[in-house]
């Protein structure tokens, strides 16, 4: 059974990258999102089983987006894919409930590496 997943990116070049990597990796991607108000409305209707999450979206942070789906209760797996790599920040979303955080610029291969390990 393949796994659902939301990607959540500003990016439209970012959010296809992503999509065209998880669907050969036999994901599918059920929605895309490119605001941090989407991502909450989509995540909640409907309901992945794995959401990849941009950290600087145009209107929140990623960290606003996951104190609402963890305060809200959403089972979705985090995966944080971002080009802010700095450790107190990477620290920070992990303990706000991401299992897994990507630094852009990635490979397919690391994606689908980090997807995999789930």
């Amino acid at each position: 059974m393949s796994k659902n997943v939301l990607v959540v990116d500003d990016s439209l070049y970012m959010r296809t990258i992503i999509k065209d990597a998880l669907e050969q990796g036999g994901y599918t991607v059920v929605g895309q999102a490119a605001s941090g108000e989407q991502a909450i409305d989509m995540a909640f209707d409907l309901n992945p089983d794995i959401i990849t999450l941009d950290n600087i979206l145009p209107d929140m942070l990623g960290s606003d987006i996951l104190k609402v789906y963890r305060a809200e209760g959403l089972s979705s797996k985090i995966i944080m894919i971002s080009a802010v790599g700095q450790e107190s920040v990477i620290q920070e979303e992990l303990s706000l409930g991401a299992i897994a955080y990507i630094v852009k610029p990635f490979t397919t291969e690391q994606l689908l590496q980090t997807f995999h390990a789930l």
